[in-house]
């Protein structure tokens, strides 16, 4: 089984059309054809099913596609790391975050990575913390920035907790205040309807377990924003919502309200693969990711 064999595989699972995958590989189709019946033979079995022009994948294929995508994804973390070798003048790291932890803590992060390495490229992407295990594990991500504790546990993934955030509520500055008092309880917003994420948000997770522990169900103002529209809603006076305190500092038109000690907070940690140890370039990137972390 060669590399380029299994290049050409993906290239045909993604766009189900040996012409296309051809152009997006730049090879000529019969080349490209010929080594998908190539890898076939030695795999003893049809990796696609070509019934009337439409190109999907066998049980095979379906087998072979999460192996084929991990195979090329560790080549090319190979690649980097040779590449980096040379005074981290180059590369590449591949940084995944949730959004309010895009938000909050890594401009200053990668502001200072950037002027200490402007040849290394940065991607970040953003998303809940399942999705970004889920893109550790493929190997698409580098490392990544997630709130514990996860739904699943993935033996595969090493997860270090970093930071214990402070969770508070947020008003429209020009509205009322969301309490009497200085700080409020989890039991001040059973009557008060929520500005709240979409569905699989960690925020949103945490918030609603934290109202059910209290003995109530939350109600919502409006849900499904990710984290710019929530502050933008909250903003309007549409509602309060929960959201990190270091997010809430960066808006002047919001009001920051605490919870009332025991507080509520959430564990941000740096996670990455445990059978792959990250490039050279990411692990510069985790040293200065630590000394911008909260003591």
């Amino acid at each position: 089984m060669q590399l380029q064999q299994l290049v050409y595989f993906l290239a045909v699972a993604d766009t189900r059309h040996f012409t296309r995958a051809a152009e997006r590989v730049h090879v000529a189709q019969p080349s490209l054809s010929q080594q998908i019946k190539a890898l076939e033979r030695e795999l003893g079995a049809s990796l696609f099913s070509r019934a009337r022009g439409n190109i999907a994948l066998t049980d095979a294929g379906e087998a072979l596609l999460p192996l084929a995508r991990r195979i090329i994804a560790d080549t090319e973390t190979a690649t980097q790391e040779v590449q980096e070798l040379v005074h981290l003048r180059r590369g590449r790291v591949r940084l995944g975050a949730t959004p309010s932890l895009a938000t909050g803590l890594l401009p200053d992060v990668l502001r200072d990575f950037h002027d200490r390495y402007p040849g290394i490229r940065l991607v970040v992407e953003q998303g809940g913390s399942r999705d970004l295990v889920r893109e550790l594990a493929s190997g698409s991500l580098d490392l990544a920035l997630i709130v514990l504790p996860l739904q699943s546990h993935d033996p595969a993934l090493d997860a270090t907790p970093l930071l214990h955030e402070d969770l508070v509520v947020v008003t429209a500055v020009d509205g009322p205040p969301p309490c009497e008092g200085p700080a409020i309880r989890i039991g001040d917003l059973r009557d008060r309807p929520l500005v709240m994420f979409r569905s699989g948000y960690d925020l949103r997770d945490l918030t609603v377990a934290a109202c059910r522990a209290a003995g109530f169900e939350p109600r919502f103002a409006i849900e499904g924003g990710e984290m710019d529209a929530v502050l933008g809603f909250v903003e309007a006076g549409l509602g309060p919502a929960v959201v990190p305190g270091m997010v809430a500092g960066r808006r002047p038109r919001l009001r920051t309200t605490p919870f009332e000690a025991p507080g509520l907070q959430r564990t941000v940690a740096l996670a990455h693969r445990k059978d792959v140890e990250p490039p050279r370039a990411a692990r510069e990137l985790r040293r200065v990711l630590l000394e911008h972390v909260p003591v």
